[in-house]
């Protein structure tokens, strides 16, 4: 039994890049269809399985974005075959994966983790069951990012892992020196500071020769769901999970059986665009919303309903419209959510607290940090807490958004743009970490719909 404790890290709020983009103001309630791209944590963990299972996979409709392009490139490194086909989604072609034959060795392999969580956490317990050594490193900002708990889980397995003078690692960088094998067993870890630590390691359980008991301990684990998700994936592939003791996941050695598998739109992503709703007391419909998923996405329908949208789900496909304010509110657990109800919360006729939400310090930035910076530029009243955020009503004027390199942060200034006029986001371009093409998929939807005479006042800030 090995047990991990995470390591300490700093908060770091780097400057992003690239041209102001002027964030369109809304001359009237929106009124559109919108259709998003397929989700990034479902797409990211089926391309992982694919390349550990037992035969040729396909995923139909995945997304097709930095942070996925980054996996794909990293699991190819490892000896993992992608291949684009054609397919039916709106978005980009299918991939069919043929997986990594543990056997081919794979010395002095370069993996760019780029700022993707689930490239720099999800692929380093992959590379540990592949003969040879790989070298993992990523953007500027991918080097702060928390990563001592996997590398000490892998050092608990057995698995060396170095840094670039030869020494311990803590962080990117860093060398995996796979053997081949990884024996597994029970292992004790400290995930509090992200729940891809417990994804990571699941993800490759059923490959170990004994499979995985994962033990944590500590503080919550944030992001529940996303572990959630994580053991659903895998139980449809034929995995044996348990989790039925808190804190506590066996997986059972075993194969992962190849499949054929759609993913869902993202429903995180899809968050902006319902907002856009509120923002500007419109409508926005996003058809094909599953009725059942895994996805942290689909608590949207609760959250717009608490702060004064009317939500709808009829025949597949979510309908939102904003009303004549929107309400604050106490809003606990929010995950990557954050930053786009933050945004709303801005625009808001009474006070908010965002909480449960400390980990979003370590996340592309420390989201905390930049959403009080940018909120509070644009004349806002918004400060830390321990876990979270406090935003009172103000009024808020035009100025620049920074998206510190975060593409939740881009999409959030973008939101506030719809009802502050003069509102410009730095770097809009960092959106294709999840969603290429965002800005054009915005002012698509703001130019669906007819304008009617009385549409001429603007965007209201509420």
């Amino acid at each position: 039994m090995t047990r991990v404790t995470p390591s300490a890290t700093a908060p770091a709020r780097p400057a992003g890049g690239g041209p102001h983009w002027p964030a369109p103001f809304a001359a009237r309630p929106v009124d559109a269809t919108v259709t998003v791209p397929g989700s990034k944590s479902l797409t990211n963990r089926y391309l992982v399985l694919a390349a550990l299972a037992d035969g040729p996979s396909r995923l139909r409709a995945p997304l097709h974005s930095r942070d996925s392009a980054l996996m794909i490139e990293a699991l190819r490194q490892l000896g993992a075959t992608v291949t684009e086909v054609p397919g039916d989604g709106a978005f980009g072609p299918d991939l069919e994966i043929l997986p990594i034959s543990m056997d081919a060795a794979a010395a002095d392999t370069a993996i760019d983790c780029g700022l993707a969580g689930t490239v720099m956490r999800f692929v380093p317990p992959v590379a540990a069951l592949v003969r040879g050594a790989s070298r993992f490193d990523g953007d500027p900002h991918a080097r702060k990012r928390p990563m001592g708990t996997i590398i000490e889980a892998l050092a608990g397995l057995g698995v060396a892992v170095s840094a670039p003078d030869g020494g311990p690692a803590s962080s990117l960088p860093f060398t995996v020196h796979g053997t081949g094998d990884v024996r597994g067993g029970h292992l004790i870890i400290d995930a509090s500071a992200s729940s891809q630590f417990v994804s990571a390691l699941l993800l490759a359980g059923a490959r170990f020769t004994e499979g995985l008991h994962l033990e944590h301990v500590g503080k919550p684990v944030p992001s529940l769901d996303h572990i959630n998700m994580t053991v659903a994936v895998l139980r449809g592939v034929g995995v044996v999970v348990d989790d039925s003791v808190p804190n506590h996941w066996v997986v059972s050695p075993g194969p992962i059986r190849a499949f054929d598998q759609r993913i869902e739109q993202d429903l995180s992503n899809a968050g902006p665009f319902l907002a856009a709703a509120l923002a500007t007391g419109g409508t926005v419909r996003i058809p094909n919303w599953p009725a059942g998923t895994t996805q942290v996405g689909d608590l949207w329908r609760g959250i717009l309903a608490a702060m004064g949208a009317t939500v709808t789900l009829d025949g597949g496909t979510l309908t939102v419209s904003g009303g004549p304010e929107i309400r604050g509110g106490d809003f606990d657990e929010t995950s990557e959510l954050a930053p786009t109800v933050a945004a709303l919360c801005a625009l808001a006729t009474g006070p908010s607290r965002l909480s449960g939400i400390a980990h979003l310090r370590g996340h592309e930035t420390d989201r905390l940090a930049a959403l009080v910076a940018e909120i509070t530029r644009l004349g806002g009243d918004a400060e830390e807490t321990a876990d979270g955020l406090i935003i009172r009503p103000a009024r808020l004027h035009g100025g620049v958004v920074h998206s510190y390199a975060d593409h939740r942060m881009a999409t959030a200034g973008a939101i506030l743009g719809l009802a502050v006029p003069g509102v410009e986001v730095e770097d809009i371009g960092t959106t294709a970490k999840t969603m290429p093409g965002f800005p054009q998929l915005w002012e698509a939807m703001l130019a669906q719909g007819t304008p009617t005479n009385e549409d001429t006042a603007g965007g209201t800030q509420h």
